[in-house]
């Protein structure tokens, strides 16, 4: 990947969108430009979890706007990522062509615990450096992240389902408020957190910051208001809580530095923070000017720089299911030498195309830690449903749906492959290269040709070589009989046909 001066990224929050444009100095990225639009996506679901019309038309031509901002930038130094909202919508994936559309770049879905880790990616590079344990809050929308780190590294990692959108909605209805409805928003938050209480309590840090938009709103509440002073504290918080119930409407509660747009969500994330407080014991929180979106600069940084987190992630997968290294780098570069002669006439394979068919080869052993029998589907299993820092749920899925497809039946993938344009090449090249070094040593294999015309492959090898090769033989006309089954045809001059009841391989 080649090297930006300028990167951006896109938060599609539940609560806002945010777009930040960054200089790149080094290792560092300095703030160029900002945008920042309140769009309520998370307040656009209806009860039965789709974004409603309006919301998403509000959302469109946000998205448009930073659109125009981006237009001459390259698309390999863009991310844009969504997140609880998207996570959660059943029209998610219709919402998404058509955003889109309108930004002019892809958008990856992220998991809530990749939010976590972006987030705190973002926070650790705004702060001093320290040594000591960080808790970082982190209170959006819809969902509200905690991690604990130290450093650039984070430790414990979660994403809880609150967050100041939702619970304003259901408990602070019109931004009527009263003591029941705050003590019952408290007490739905501090029971989201009880399972975590033990991993994220006082003990296990030594400073407390927040993050994002409802922390700062706040923090400024309680300065700008005399509740408190510099950091955010459990007295202050209680003033400000007294003040609001006593108020009983966001209207007429009066707070000097709370932002029109922040109305309506204010109470909800009073009363997540004020559950954050009580369930881990906190005193004193700062506040971080870092927060998701500068984590997303950072972690694109490393990509640009190669120094990125799916690489770590994926060897770390490695060495934790055991895998056999020696061959997945065989399978790895055969797979990706016959890609490149596949698909010459395109010209090289783009940079995804080829870390994807890499990720792939070094990961489709996973599943034998599980059992051998079935082993591709307990790999795609264990991919698709894992923490895996870095990857989007869609290169997730990809990854997930490329590894059950190296081997065995097509037909339970074939339907997803059709979806995700241009992959029937590299799984064609990952099962091809897994049948050629099934003897998992150095073999030295013949030239090799490929090229594929629709649902046409023809594939060139010796036929001298598969003369002195019969189990190869027959293991490449059970392939051409699964290609068949799903109305794919694969040619291979040469071949001979098998001999009248020869059995099919067992892969």
């Amino acid at each position: 990947m080649p090297e930006f001066s300028t990167l951006a990224a896109v938060d599609l929050g539940s609560n806002s969108f945010h777009c930040q444009i960054g200089r790149v100095v080094g290792d560092q990225v300095y703030p160029l430009d900002s945008l920042r639009e309140p769009v309520l996506l998370g307040a656009g679901l209806t009860k039965d979890k789709r974004i409603d019309e309006d919301t998403q038309e509000r959302a469109f031509a946000c998205l448009k706007r930073f659109g125009e901002r981006l237009r001459d930038f390259d698309k390999r130094a863009v991310r844009a990522v969504g997140t609880n909202t998207l996570r959660v919508a059943k029209n998610a994936s219709t919402f998404l062509r058509r955003a889109q559309a309108a930004l002019g770049f892809p958008i990856e879905v992220v998991s809530g615990r990749e939010e976590a880790r972006l987030i705190y990616l973002g926070v650790s590079h705004e702060l001093p450096a320290s040594r000591e344990k960080r808790l970082v809050v982190d209170i959006g929308g819809g969902s509200t992240e905690l991690i604990i780190g130290s450093g650039y590294r984070p430790q414990k990692l979660e994403s809880l389902f609150m967050g100041c959108v939702s619970y304003s909605l259901r408990y602070f209805e019109d931004g009527k408020i009263t003591k029941g409805a705050m003590k019952q928003a408290e007490l739905a938050a501090r029971n989201e957190l009880q399972p975590i209480v033990a991993k994220f309590s006082r003990g296990n840090w030594q400073q407390a910051v927040g993050s994002s938009g409802t922390v700062r709103a706040l923090a400024e509440a309680i300065q700008q208001n005399g509740f408190g002073e510099d950091a955010i504290t459990a007295a202050g918080l209680d003033r400000l809580r007294s003040h609001l119930i006593k108020a009983g409407d966001m209207d007429k509660a009066d707070l000097a530095g709370l932002k029109p747009d922040r109305l309506p969500v204010f109470p909800g994330g009073l009363a997540i923070l004020n559950a954050v407080f009580s369930e881990l014991d906190i005193d004193s929180m700062g506040v971080a000017e870092g927060a998701m979106r500068q984590g997303v600069l950072y972690d694109l940084l490393g990509r640009v720089h190669h120094k990125d987190m799916r690489d770590v992630t994926v060897a770390q997968f490695m060495q934790r299911y055991h895998v056999d290294a020696l061959q997945a780098r065989r399978v790895g570069t055969l797979a990706d030498n016959l890609y490149r002669k596949l698909t010459a006439e395109s010209g090289e394979p783009e940079e995804d195309i080829s870390r994807s068919i890499a990720w792939a080869a070094k990961l489709h052993e996973i599943g034998i830690s599980v059992a051998f029998s079935g082993y591709h589907k307990h790999s795609a299993y264990i991919l698709a449903n894992a923490d895996m820092p870095g990857f989007s749920r869609d290169e997730q899925t990809r990854l997930a749906v490329l590894v059950q497809a190296h081997r065995r039946s097509l037909n339970k993938v074939a339907k997803t492959i059709d979806e995700l344009e241009g992959d029937w090449d590299m799984v064609f090249c990952l099962r091809l290269a897994t049948l050629l070094l099934r003897s998992r040593s150095d073999v030295a294999l013949p030239p090799l040709a490929a090229r594929r015309q629709g649902r046409k492959f023809r594939l060139a090898i010796d036929p001298a070589w598969l003369a002195r090769n019969p189990l190869t033989v027959t293991a490449l006309h059970d392939e051409i009989r699964e290609w068949d089954r799903i109305d794919f045809e694969i040619k291979v001059p040469g071949l001979e046909e098998p001999e009248a009841g020869e059995l099919a391989l067992a892969s």
